[in-house]
Parts: C-alpha cells; structure tokens; sequence
C-alpha cells in the first residue's frame, strides 16, 4: 500500500496502516500490509548519492539484486516492459523522484488498486483498505454488471465493487507525478486488422514449457518457511496421524506441496516440482519428497471417479507423498459462509469451506492449477480469427469433433458452428457491444443452460453474451448494465480480433476470481503458488499459434462429465482445473 500525495499536510502525510512496515518514507510513503515473509520484499537503490531512485519488489521473484537494480536504471528513464520478465508473481513499484509507478501483472492474478486521497493517490494490492480508507459505498452498477455479463469485464471497466477505488486493467502500469495520475500499457501491441506471422509449432510448446519450468524453480528456490502452529499439538489421538491433527488445527505442513487433482494442470505442476534437481521432491533418501493433495468428495463423488483414479496412478511416483482428504456434508457448498472479506464477491465463496480443508493439509508453499485452461486452451471464439487469416482447413478437426460429441444430429454441427464462426469474424467489436448492449435494454437477457459442447461452442461465439443471473435482474439494473456495454464500445480492447479478444477478457475474469479465492481460503503461514499466472508463462501461451491452439484431443479429458468438452475443443462449459 503506497501514497502520493504533494498536497497534503504533514498530518497526513505521516498516517500509518494497522500491521504495516514501512519500505520507504515520505514524500511518497509505501507500506507492506499484512502476512509478509521476509524474502518476498526487496528493495534496491540505483545509487547510494540518490536515495529517491529505487525499486520495491513484493511477492515471488526470481530476478537476482543485480538483475534488478539493472532493471532500474533502465526504468529510470521509462522503460517498464523489463520488470515483468522475471519469473514469478509479484508486484514491483518504482520511484524515480518524485514520480512513483506501479505495476500490475499480465493476467490480473496480482492487481492494483488506487483511489484520490489527500490530494494525492493512495494505492494497494486489495481494494477493501482503499474502501475503507475513503469510506467508499457500494457501487450497485458494477455489481450488477458482474451478475449480468461475468465473461465480459468490459461492463465492469476499471471500476471495483466500491465507488472511487479503481483497478489497474492486466498489463498496465499506473504512474503518479506530482499528484497527477497516468494508466498506461507496458505491453507491446500487436496490428488490431491482422495476426503476426505464425510461429513454429514446435518452438511455440519449447518456449511454454521453459516458462512453466522457470516459474516452478523460481518458488523452489526460494527459503523454506516453517508454518505458525496457532494452537498446540493435543498430542497423539486415536485414529489420527501427525498431519491429521496440525490439518485439523488449520496449519499447513512445511515444506513444499501440490493439488493432484487428477486433471492435467495439477499433475503437470506436481511432477515438474517433484522432478527438479535439487529441489524438494527428490527421490527417498536424497531430499524430502512432495506433497500431493487431493480432495476425495464423499458428499458428491459422482462423475469424480476417473479423475480420482487418475490421481491415485500419478501419486504411485516415489517421489510424491500422497494425502487424501476426505469430507462429507460440513464440505457442501454454501458452508461456512463467514469467512474472511474478499475484495469482491466471487464463485469460490460457494465452494470456500471445501477448499480451505482441502488447503490445510497442504504446505506452507503449495502450488495449484489454477488458470492453466484459460491461459493454454483456445476459446470457441478462435474459430473466427481462423477464418479472418483464412485458414479455414483448421476448422476440420474441431468442427468435425464437436459434430462427434452431438450424434442426435451431427450433419447440422458444422454448418451452425460455421456460420456463426463467420458472424462474429464479420461483425465489428462495437456493432457487437451495442448489440449485447440492445439485448439487455430490450429484456431479451434470459439464457438456457448449455445442454452440450455444441450449445457452449455456438453460444460463446459472440462478442459479449449475459450471463444465467441476469435473467432475474430488475429491468433498472439491465439498462445500468446496457449504459456500461454502450459506453465500452466505444472503447477498443487491445486486440479487434474476437478470438483473441474474448480469450484476453476470459483471462482477466479468470484471475479477478483466483484473486477472490486467495483471500476466501487463507490459511495463515500458507502461500498459494499459480504458475500459469506468471507473465512469463501467459506471454509464451500466447506465442502459440492458433492452428496449435484449436486442436480437438490436445488434452486429456478429465472425466466422463468434461471428455466430451475437451473433444469438442469446446472451453466454455468444462469445470475448471485444479
């Protein structure tokens, strides 16, 4: 949490957060707020002589103190791009002067918040204390426009559930200068009529891989943290082990841990882990082995089992140690409601009392899947930039696999899917958004539940679509929500291809929500690692070429319930990762 404020009295100036640490001082103070370990905050100065050109650096980073004070001497003269290179997840704040920049991450898992105060702008890494530090209200319209239309964060713009606190969109960096305020990307933009050139295939996968290796050696190499025990070991108990009851006192294990949940993310990140040299996870008798969770529903197991058998045959892998967490009807969703405040309501809060069991008997550093999908699978919508580059044999093996998934009536697939494939690439971005916009204006906002892969694919064709809440949504809170999709079309996304587009906007709602998740199911001592987060690993999937992307089969199905999806190439339907 930092502030700028030129204007302000010394008062002012010298207010101080509950539990904050001071990183620098006036003029423009910056605070550490919160559970912080001492590695995940570093600062550095470009000279000893100028005290007032320096860099902070929060989270996970894999950038050595050389690497970074390099990367401020260039950021000294404007240059930001390089200090999203590094692997990792964090947050870096620069200081040259008297002008102050902060930078949030590509996907938006890490993101920034700021609001006018004191004459000046105080910014954080959450929302509620800048709500709280303003007495904000809340703003009724963007919580309606998060029920009407979740899959389009154009309604929501860079606006929070609070009125005036305001969020840095993914990519972005927010600059301060004396008392002024400037949002501006730091990401190289591509041509908004045509795709680049077409990457090798080959190549493309090497520079996913090497990304997703660099962000797992990033946190491995990292100092290990044993986590605080709130309450006392009782001692032993019938029926439990000593990773029973420190679970069952809500402290996580020490050490390193991962989901296995079965599906392809989570095993992929716990067998990278587990295999790297040197590095927790090695085999028995040279190094700890890692610590695999995964969660056994016995509330709802149907349609679980492939996934759980999945599990149990990557868990044979001598260097995992497995753990099964089982739960009944105190893990059903919509338990345990009262937990911690999130910046914004969420899907995880359903399902927060589930996770937070399944978490506590993780480690202190435990990594999960979360976001992989969105960031290496293609959206339905790509099928339209294939025919805008006119590459329409690429369009065989989906279409053809999603009139697979339909047998009722698999000759009427590829003509609906193609046609509406043609729509959205012949149809513009703001004839779109004013049309998504007509739509709720006009009533027309119910939606019948997807009953297909076909459905899903033909369904997410389209700029922006409502979402099922907005059919029970008063006819005052649509025309809000109709104003905010009128207002955005007026405002280009980064790219005016929908199949990037939507991928982009699919992304940044995905990360909103793994924020949410984060702050629902804290477990005090415990850090949750999402590689596929990283800017490194989100820039290299995006080097990926869309006849990779678009490809029916690539991953493996998670169970009997999602195979079809999968086969279909169809995302927008499936349960999401772990």
């Amino acid at each position: 949490m930092g502030a700028d404020d030129p204007a302000a009295q010394d008062a002012e100036r010298t207010v101080h957060p509950v539990g904050a640490q001071l990183l620098w001082g006036d003029p423009d103070p910056l605070w550490a707020v919160g559970d912080w370990r001492p590695d995940e905050i570093r600062t550095v100065t470009a000279d000893p002589a100028d005290p007032f050109t320096r860099l902070a650096v929060l989270g996970c980073c894999g950038a050595t103190d050389a690497e970074l004070r390099r990367a401020l001497y260039a950021a000294r003269g404007g240059a930001l791009r390089h200090l999203t290179d590094w692997p990792g997840s964090y947050t870096a704040v620069v200081q040259a002067g008297r002008r102050i920049t902060v930078l949030g991450d590509l996907a938006g898992a890490r993101p920034v918040f700021y609001t006018p105060w004191a004459g000046g702008t105080a910014y954080a890494t959450a929302a509620l204390p800048l709500a709280d530090l303003i007495e904000a209200q809340l703003d009724v319209g963007h919580l309606a426009a998060l029920l009407a239309c979740p899959d389009s964060p154009e309604a929501l713009g860079d606006g929070t559930p609070y009125e005036g606190v305001r969020r840095i969109p993914p990519g972005h960096a927010l600059i301060l200068r004396e008392g002024s305020r400037e949002i501006t990307g730091y990401e190289q933009v591509a041509s908004l009529a045509v795709a680049a050139p077409e990457a090798d295939p080959e190549r493309a996968v090497e520079g996913v891989r090497e990304a997703l290796t660099a962000a797992v050696r990033a946190r491995l190499t990292a100092p290990r943290h044993a986590p605080e025990t709130l309450l006392p070991d009782p001692g032993p108990v019938p029926g439990m082990g000593p990773a029973d009851r420190r679970a069952a006192r809500g402290a996580p294990a020490p050490g390193v841990g991962a989901d296995l949940s079965g599906g392809t993310a989570s095993a992929t990140l716990a067998l990278l882990a587990a295999g790297l040299p040197g590095a927790p996870g090695t085999l028995p008798g040279s190094g700890s082995r890692l610590l695999a969770v995964t969660f056994n529903d016995l509330a709802t197991p149907q349609g679980r089992e492939g996934e759980l058998e999945r599990a149990h045959a990557l868990a044979a892998d001598p260097r995992l140690h497995h753990v099964v967490v089982a739960a009944a009807e105190e893990a059903l969703p919509y338990a345990e409601l009262d937990g911690p405040l999130t910046d914004e309501p969420g899907p995880s809060l359903v399902s927060a009392a589930r996770e937070r069991r399944r978490l506590a008997a993780g480690s202190a550093d435990h990594f999960t899947g979360h976001g992989a999908r969105r960031v290496l699978d293609a959206h339905p919508a790509r099928m339209a930039d294939l025919l805008l580059d006119r590459r329409r044999r690429h369009l065989l093996r989906p279409v053809a696999a999603l009139a697979r998934s339909a047998p009722a009536d698999p000759l009427l697939v590829p003509f609906s899917v193609y046609t509406a494939a043609r729509r959205l690439a012949r149809t513009p971005y703001r004839a779109g958004m004013e049309a998504a916009a007509a739509r709720l204006r006009e009533g027309g906002a119910a939606v019948a539940a997807a009953s297909g892969p076909v459905d899903a694919s033909l369904a997410a064709l389209t700029w922006s679509r409502p979402g099922p809440a907005a059919g029970w949504l008063t006819g005052e809170a649509l025309a809000e929500v109709s104003i905010r999709l009128r207002a955005a079309a007026g405002r280009p996304p980064l790219s005016l291809r929908p199949g990037e587009a939507r991928a982009r906007a699919l992304l940044a709602r995905h990360a909103a929500d793994h924020r949410v998740f984060e702050q629902a199911v804290e477990v005090r001592s415990q850090r949750l690692h999402a590689p596929f987060l990283d800017n490194q690993v989100v820039r290299a999937a995006r080097a990926l070429p869309e006849s990779l992307r678009v490809q029916p089969g690539a991953g493996r199905p998670r169970s009997g319930r999602t195979g079809a999806r999968r086969r279909g190439a169809s995302r927008a339907g499936g349960r999401r990762g772990r």
